[in-house]
């Protein structure tokens, strides 16, 4: 299953845009990285417009048979291994490609929130955005090797 990550701001020449990139090149079917900007000032407008852009662009160029998983505060606490039984879950029902979309400051828009097949959070700690995704391109590289019971990961 291809597994990318749609991102809202556009990130500079970083080690943590470095991280992203090689995270998302070691996954089995490729990983890409869809970033999205808005203009606005911070607030509910900027938040309808960040996720707007997310939800027209996945209109766009998802297949029909996808699934969105949506980084989020109120979103399901998820383990590593949690996370790979999804993917090895929706993979085998036939998934061929899935969305992981993090939000701006302002979080997700409502409508985004409903649309997704999931709401998923990576603790209550508030992460800087730019480590923020590459912790989710490694965790999607790490639930890969969970999958193929490979030794990258050793659970406790």
């Amino acid at each position: 299953m291809k597994l990318d990550i749609l991102a809202i701001g556009r990130a500079k020449p970083s080690p943590e845009s470095e991280l992203v990139k090689s995270w998302l090149s070691r996954l089995a079917h490729g990983g890409a990285l869809h970033a999205f900007e808005s203009s606005l000032p911070s607030g509910q407008k900027r938040q309808a417009d960040e996720s707007g852009k997310i939800a027209e662009w996945l209109d766009k160029h998802a297949p029909s048979h996808h699934r969105l998983v949506c980084l989020d505060p109120q979103g399901k606490d998820t383990s590593s291994e949690a996370l790979a039984e999804l993917i090895r879950q929706w993979r085998d029902e036939g998934v061929m490609h899935c969305f992981f979309a993090i939000g701006g400051a302002d979080g997700h828009h409502p409508d985004l929130r409903r649309r997704a097949d999931r709401l998923i959070a990576f603790g209550q700690a508030t992460w800087p955005h730019m480590l923020c995704r590459a912790m989710l391109a490694e965790q999607l590289y790490r639930a890969e090797m969970i999958l193929k019971n490979h030794p990258y990961h050793r659970g406790n």
